[in-house]
């Protein structure tokens, strides 16, 4: 192994330690103070649950990433706006946070990566002709995506291990290629990636069905900003000249490895919109309901959005060479028809389960 190799794989066990160590203390703390998570009628679970494990994930990538990681190119300002995200999330956590306020400190997080480290697409790459982007639409355009990418990791978590999994899935893609093909200007966001799996590998040990802990949006929001940040680094890494990756459609390539929860994010958006309802409002039209609803179980669940966002990711990889536009055009058309299947399935549930004859009482 190189030098490299082990400290990617120090960064990675340390991050495990941290985390699988902290959350039996965190569910001790939590029940002892009351600090717990009601179910309601949006929500899976049936019992008290502590929504805190994002501190245990925090704690492992943080510590880990200042602890053997070089902090150059865009990671430091990456940690800052970790931090105020924590705090934003930890406060939602304990005491609810309105929906304004979330948005601020997204927008305070973005604005450190964006305006200290120049974290920012700068090329559409020649989709529909659009390569360099003016100053003004790149720091537009990269505010929206972090922003989204950011709230759709958090909106995906609805399921014990549903969001953990998909963001070992993201970092591990990501993670690979910025190792192999990162070069000076971007290898080190391996150890980000590899850190944020360590850490979340550690919590996702208590976290599967029945979990006793949840991630929380400490964790969700924290995780959807850096896969936002190593989403956008990557889509640069393939823009720049001379780069080693083995394509080049890097901007169709993140959105197939974002597969799953950019589907299911635009999808309750559009139902939400057309149905007269504001995009936020909370609702249980989330694929992972909807799969539910079908008769899967909740580990079946994970486990089935995990393979097709693996699908998706080595569809994207091994056809990449057909362009961003080609890609692009594939991954709507299947997403526009996974979501009729997903309509006309439930539709008929719901008129099979109306036109069931109810069952005949039976007295002792």
């Amino acid at each position: 192994m190189n030098p490299i190799s082990i400290q990617l794989a120090l960064s990675a066990g340390w991050a495990f330690l941290v985390a699988l160590f902290a959350v039996p203390s965190i569910i001790h703390i939590a029940h002892l103070k009351n600090m717990l998570d009601t179910p309601n009628g949006r929500t899976v679970h049936s019992s008290l649950t502590p929504r805190l494990g994002g501190v245990a994930v925090f704690a492992g990538f943080m510590s880990a990433l200042t602890i053997f990681a070089p902090l150059q190119n865009g990671v430091k300002e990456l940690l800052a706006g970790c931090i105020i995200l924590f705090f934003v999330g930890l406060k939602d956590d304990l005491v609810g946070m309105s929906v304004f306020k979330k948005f601020v400190g997204q927008l305070l997080a973005t604005g450190i990566v964006m305006i200290m480290a120049d974290v920012r697409i700068t090329s559409f790459q020649g989709i529909l002709g659009v390569y360099m982007l003016p100053v003004g639409i790149s720091y537009a355009f990269t505010l929206a995506t972090i922003v989204g990418i950011t709230n759709a990791i958090n909106l995906i978590d609805g399921l014990d291990g549903l969001a953990g999994s998909i963001v070992l899935i993201i970092m591990g893609t990501f993670g690979f290629y910025f190792y192999r093909y990162g070069g000076e200007n971007f290898s080190n966001y391996a150890f980000v990636a590899v850190c944020l799996m360590g850490g979340m590998v550690g919590f996702l040990r208590y976290n599967f069905h029945r979990a006793p802990i949840f991630m929380g949006d400490t964790g969700s929001l924290v995780c959807g900003f850096i896969v936002s940040v190593l989403a956008i680094q990557f889509i640069e890494l393939g823009g720049q000249p001379g780069t080693q990756l083995p394509f080049s459609a890097t901007p169709a390539v993140a959105l197939g490895v974002l597969f799953v929860p950019l589907f299911d994010t635009l999808r309750v958006f559009v139902i939400r919109m057309a149905a007269g309802q504001s995009p936020f409002a909370p609702d249980r039209n989330h694929i992972h309901h909807r799969l539910l609803g079908m008769g899967f179980s909740q580990i079946s669940t994970v486990l089935l959005l995990g393979a097709l966002n693996l699908l998706v990711i080595l569809f994207v990889i091994h056809f990449a060479d057909l362009g961003n536009l080609a890609l692009i055009g594939i991954l709507v058309g299947f997403s526009v028809l996974l979501s009729v299947f997903i309509g006309v399935y439930q539709s008929r549930l719901r008129r099979e389960t109306v036109a069931a004859p109810p069952r005949p009482q039976t007295h002792p």
